[in-house]
């Protein structure tokens, strides 16, 4: 099995050296086109989401992944990563969504950058123990469709989402040294 971490700004380092404690196969760069057809699974890291949109459009990459993501393949989006995962940005259009993730988001609705926490949560999903989630420049899910799974909330509002083969968090696993959230991925991937 091979993993891919789409490695054009963000947390992608932080992301692969997590997945590699827990994963015997290969992490591998998506860095360009073609890249992600090799991948069992991939992961969109946080950064800026409309800096990772533009590149992906620029590089020809947008199109392959968001195919791949429709024909089954898991992916994992961690903040900037959901934003580009999700159907819709509240409040403004954007045309760099891959629109997978049946949500709604708003873009930092937990802060800017000095605002950033951590706080624990709740997720049955992985485990009764609480999860130690940082948010930084997060955003908010503010609506999910029919058919998404919410993971975990953070005050009464969901952090942690599924949809069949796409996983959506708002905060960042990969800060963590609690790799629940990897696992739980992982078992995506090896399931599909």
């Amino acid at each position: 099995m091979r993993l891919g971490v789409i490695s054009i700004q963000g947390n992608v380092s932080e992301h692969i050296d997590a997945f590699r404690k827990v994963f015997d196969g290969e992490v591998m760069r998506v860095q360009n086109r073609g890249d992600a057809r090799c991948c069992d699974g991939l992961v969109i890291p946080g950064g800026e989401s409309t800096t990772i949109g533009k590149a992906l459009e620029m590089k020809g990459m947008r199109d392959e992944i968001k195919k791949l993501g429709e024909d089954g393949t898991p992916m994992m989006g961690t903040c900037a990563g959901l934003i580009l995962l999700s159907k819709e940005v509240y409040g403004g259009e954007r045309s760099d969504l891959l629109g997978l993730l049946g949500v709604t988001i708003e873009r930092n609705a937990y802060g800017r950058q000095r605002e950033s926490f951590e706080a624990e949560i709740c997720a049955d999903s992985i485990g009764k123990a609480p999860f130690n989630a940082v948010f930084i420049r997060a955003p908010l899910i503010r609506g999910v469709d029919n058919g998404v799974k919410v993971l975990a909330e953070y005050d009464g509002r969901p952090v942690a989402v599924r949809e069949k083969n796409i996983l959506g968090l708002s905060f960042h696993p990969e800060l963590s040294e609690d790799l629940r959230f990897q696992k739980l991925f992982l078992e995506m991937v090896e399931s599909s």
